[in-house]
């Protein structure tokens, strides 16, 4: 119950008495029932998670700590939510403003007797810092997509597609342990490579493409995010010297992080590399961002970033550079900031691998 600790500290600042919690993986990262319908709703010195009939038995053993309120409809979540709100004694009861729709709202408000305060972010700020629980999940998770890097880079070769590299990815991943990939996975070669988020498709990879790979594995509920570019046959001379550009970029990025500093001066640690090379205008993304329960989770490092960088964040790093109808070069790691700096989680070769 340390998590939830952690969000009732929360209350004063919010100006709430209780917390009600619909997300679905807010949901999960305080109660760790991984069912696919429940809400949460705590107050100073109760918790409670209400689901239906499929799920009371799972939520009973995964949700160590916390009352399990049966609800024998969906629409009954509403009157029973104020019901127990008002039996509990919470007088001003906090929402996640980004995940209740106008409808959804409408239906609370007009049954739940208390004030009803938006919040925003409180639970995906508590997200930002890893446990060593999730540090660990993460760690394997980054493991199984390493080993995945390995055996793609023996099933490479001229005349395959896009898709059946992708294909061939997330089957390896769930050989693995992984329960599927921890996204839509980027195969993007020859002039799509300059898509940054190239998914898949019936391309086939020719001689020269270079190729990257946006990947990662999905294992108990965590995920990783791994990015490779490789060439298939000799590439064009200008993308080998992008090459060049995006693993300093990188480099310099890693050697920076540390607690205390901004995700804008973490992203400026690539950009102004890439900038100084006259490729700025060609890295039109963020440095890199949070992963843990989603994939993309805050903080997210780019120009506009004030939020700091703090011990237990789980970060992505990935600069790119992207030249339409010539293809592009992106390079990824996970790490996690450390009390003096941090350690990176993924350790796939990042030196350009030619095959």
């Amino acid at each position: 119950m340390e998590k939830v600790t952690r969000l009732r500290e929360k209350f004063d600042s919010l100006g709430i008495d209780g917390m009600l919690i619909t997300n679905g993986q807010n949901r999960r990262y305080l109660t760790n029932f991984t069912g696919t319908y429940g809400v949460v709703l705590i107050s100073r010195d109760q918790a409670k998670l209400f689901t239906d009939f499929r799920y009371t038995s799972q939520a009973q053993a995964q949700a160590t700590g916390f009352e399990i309120v049966y609800l024998p409809t969906k629409e009954s979540v509403y009157s029973e939510v104020a019901r127990q709100a008002e039996a509990m004694g919470i007088n001003h009861l906090g929402f996640e403003e980004e995940n209740v729709s106008f409808a959804l709202h409408r239906k609370y408000s007009e049954v739940v007797q208390t004030a009803f305060i938006p919040t925003s972010g409180v639970i995906e700020g508590l997200r930002m810092m890893k446990t060593k629980e999730e540090l660990a999940i993460i760690r394997t998770a980054a493991q199984i997509a390493d080993a995945a890097f390995s055996h793609i880079t023996s099933f490479l070769r001229p005349g395959i597609t896009e898709l059946a590299v992708s294909n061939e990815l997330e089957m390896f991943m769930r050989k693995e342990g992984a329960s599927g990939s921890a996204f839509d996975i980027i195969i993007a070669s020859g002039y799509r490579s300059a898509l940054p988020h190239g998914v898949a498709s019936e391309k086939t990879i020719d001689a020269g493409d270079m190729v990257t790979m946006d990947f990662g594995a999905l294992y108990q509920g965590y995920r990783s995010d791994i990015t490779r570019t490789v060439a298939v046959g000799t590439p064009d001379e200008r993308l080998k010297a992008i090459y060049e550009i995006v693993l300093e970029a990188r480099n310099r990025a890693v050697a920076g992080i540390r607690p205390g500093i901004t995700g804008k001066e973490a992203d400026a640690f690539a950009r102004d590399y890439i900038t100084e090379h006259g490729y700025g205008e060609r890295f039109g993304h963020g440095m890199g961002h949070g992963v843990g329960l989603d994939i993309h989770e805050e903080p997210f490092m780019s120009t506009r970033c004030t939020a700091v960088l703090q011990e237990g964040m789980i970060l992505t790093v990935e600069p790119g550079i992207y030249i339409p109808e010539l293809g592009g070069v992106r390079i990824e790691d996970d790490l996690v900031v450390t009390e003096s700096g941090n350690e990176v989680l993924t350790h796939s070769s990042r030196e350009l691998i030619i095959l």
